[in-house]
């Protein structure tokens, strides 16, 4: 990969954390949560994500070679769409406000959001992020980068199956609205 956009897609990263660590201090208090069971298998795959993303060590066969050529064009192209990611995702974080978790949770007082990138989309913060984990795969350009980009999504279908049932629990009708009329991940498509 292109020294140059590895360092910004870092960056990108690294203030994705820090909105997110300042954002758990401002969260409103839990009613309600995911078990511990599920929370742990999706940090164990979490972690396998990141271990495939950023692990330069990890030489499994073929997964070490190129889908896409070692280019200055396709560096940027994929620091385009990981800032793009990024930026989806802090902007949603931003519209979920005090609503938000990292774990499946209700909050008390939890709102139903349906403004700003939750118009287009029922989780766009998961959309950021796997945009922004594609954008990785595209500057890096490894088959292992691309599978921890589906593995991502296999994740967070996951996890969008357990918020799901909270959300019907939580609102009824009011979200079965929403779910029908807002596509889960790509807006228009699904």
């Amino acid at each position: 990969m292109q020294p140059f956009p590895l360092k910004y897609i870092y960056v990108c990263w690294i203030v994705v954390g820090i909105v997110w660590l300042i954002g758990a201090f401002l969260a409103k208090r839990t009613a309600r949560k995911q078990s511990l069971v599920t929370r742990l298998s999706q940090v164990a795959v979490a972690v396998a994500i990141f271990a495939l993303l950023y692990g330069n060590k990890m030489r499994l066969s073929g997964l070490a070679k190129r889908f896409v050529p070692d280019t200055a064009a396709t560096a940027w192209v994929g620091l385009s769409l990981t800032i793009a990611g990024c930026g989806l995702a802090i902007l949603a974080r931003f519209y979920l406000g005090g609503n938000w978790s990292g774990i499946v949770t209700i909050k008390q007082g939890h709102t139903l959001v349906r403004t700003g990138p939750y118009a287009l989309v029922r989780n766009p913060i998961y959309s950021g992020f796997l945009l922004a984990a594609l954008g990785f795969a595209i500057a890096a350009g490894h088959f292992r980068d691309l599978l921890a980009s589906i593995v991502m999504l296999a994740v967070f279908v996951y996890k969008i199956s357990i918020e799901e049932r909270f959300m019907r629990e939580q609102f009824g009708e009011q979200y079965l609205q929403y779910k029908r009329e807002t596509k889960a991940l790509i807006p228009y498509v699904w």
